[in-house]
């Protein structure tokens, strides 16, 4: 079974999902603390290897009128590095409010999400993955 790998980069974390390309279901793996774009990116390409990845989604924070910020430009160095590190093929997907919607998805699950900042990252991994899964052709 095809996995892919789902990221939602922030400056302070990086939010870790996988998930399999066949059936659309999608897992917390874990949420990395941020050192650099180097050192994340050595860290991916270990969980890459060891689950098998055969494609990646990088989340894309995209402004309010749909630019790219900052914010943007540091999810696209991440995945531009580990694209070329790995080899794999890394697809952006549009993340506006995936951890306002990972947030609400923890609390309708009991978690109060404030005390579980890495709960909601890898969470919001999860929502871009299932946003991808919508228009994803095999």
């Amino acid at each position: 079974m095809r996995k892919v790998l789902g990221l939602d980069v922030g400056t302070k974390g990086i939010g870790v999902a996988k998930g399999y390309i066949e059936n659309h279901m999608a897992f917390p793996v874990c949420t990395l603390t941020r050192r650099s774009v180097k050192k994340d990116v050595v860290e991916l390409v270990q969980i890459c290897t060891r689950e098998g990845i055969d494609h990646l989604v990088v989340g894309l924070p995209l402004l309010l009128d749909g630019t790219e910020g900052r914010s943007a430009r540091l999810a696209r160095q991440v995945g531009d590095a580990l694209a070329l590190e790995t080899g794999l093929k890394v697809d952006y997907e549009d993340e506006r409010d995936s951890s306002k919607e990972a947030a609400t998805k923890l609390r309708a699950a009991g978690k109060k999400a404030r005390k579980h900042k890495a709960m909601i990252d890898q969470q919001a991994a999860i929502v871009i993955l299932e946003r991808w899964f919508l228009h994803y052709r095999c």
